[in-house]
């Protein structure tokens, strides 16, 4: 017999009972999980959303001050944290370039003066013609303006808080250029503040002005209660730096007085729904940017879905979105769950 005839033969019998074997033993087993579900309910709910924000000085309470042009800072007063009251010296700024040019100005004024007052004379005589006594009246009055304004420029070198307030920022350094584009110090008062808390845009949209807000320092486990708020404005745009909404709360009184940029949690009453799908909040796998929950079949298989999510409460979450009543999801163990595994039902 040909020795290489007799390997190739010896391959293909092998080939063949390794394929009867296969046969016998079935295509591969599922990945199989052991894990707790529940069946989808809707029930009544009253909600709410836990957002995070910050203390913050409410609109017309704040003052940012700059230099009205050219100059360098002289004198820095002030420190960040400072209380001041108003017409307080803040900065002062070298008042030569100013006072230069209100010398200018002064100059110009004159020169304008003494332009109209003979071009009048000569139109009186019936010299020269109106148009030239229009046109030395109008030079008269911009060189006029340009005068008060180079003096009030002036006065406005040495910058003076003009409110009563905190110091909240300050980029002055002593001896540096100053352009005039760029604020050099900024007061605020303390006595007037709110609270913006961030919300996503889902969330901001079962908001309503006048809502209660329950306030906590910090964090909202365990931090000191402050009060209770009310909403007062939600923006209208999604902020481009934290992608979250604006929530401004309004608080008449506080536990304590607050402290511009502190850390405050506020969670937020909704109003009471009469049908609601809720799950537990184990069930809610974060995904990116979107959430999915693990659907089971009637095979006892999950199958991942995205699903939109809304209020928050507790230990359980509003499914807006993605779910119908009655059907069964993975709750406990849902992160160790993939889509198309087999699920053995753990029993309570």
């Amino acid at each position: 017999m040909n020795v290489r005839h007799s390997g190739v033969t010896l391959c293909a019998l092998l080939l063949a009972a390794c394929s009867k074997e296969a046969a016998k033993a079935g295509p591969p087993a599922a990945a199989t999980v052991a894990a707790t579900v529940s069946l989808v309910k809707s029930e009544a709910f009253s909600g709410a959303i836990d957002a995070v924000g910050v203390v913050t000085v409410r609109p017309g309470h704040i003052a940012t001050l700059g230099a009205p042009g050219a100059s360098r800072v002289r004198a820095v007063h002030v420190s960040v944290g400072d209380r001041v009251h108003a017409g307080t010296v803040l900065v002062e700024l070298d008042p030569a370039p100013f006072d230069a040019a209100v010398q200018g100005a002064s100059a110009a004024l004159i020169t304008a003066t003494r332009s109209q007052e003979r071009a009048q004379r000569l139109v009186d005589a019936g010299i020269a013609p109106r148009k030239d006594l229009d046109l030395a009246t109008s030079d008269l009055a911009q060189a006029n303006s340009a005068a008060g304004n180079a003096r009030r420029l002036r006065g406005l070198a040495t910058l003076r808080s003009p409110i009563e307030g905190v110091v909240t920022r300050l980029t002055a350094t002593l001896g540096a250029s100053v352009d005039g584009t760029g604020a050099l110090v900024e007061v605020a008062d303390p006595r007037f503040v709110d609270i913006v808390l961030g919300v996503s845009a889902s969330e901001a949209a079962d908001l309503m002005k006048g809502a209660s807000v329950s306030l906590t320092a910090g964090a909202a486990d365990g931090g000191d209660s402050l009060g209770t708020g009310a909403i007062s404005t939600i923006a209208g745009a999604i902020d481009s730096a934290t992608r979250t909404v604006a929530v401004r709360v309004t608080v008449a009184k506080t536990a304590r007085a607050l402290r511009i940029g502190e850390s405050v949690s506020g969670r937020i009453a909704l109003e009471k729904r009469k049908a609601a799908l809720l799950v537990p909040s184990a069930a809610v796998v974060p995904d990116g940017d979107e959430y999915r929950v693990y659907v089971v079949d009637s095979a006892n298989v999950a199958r991942a879905r995205t699903v939109e999510i809304g209020a928050r409460r507790d230990s359980r979450i509003e499914i807006t979105s993605g779910l119908k009543v009655g059907e069964r999801i993975v709750t406990d163990g849902a992160y160790q769950v993939d889509d198309g595994v087999h699920i053995t039902v753990k029993t309570k």
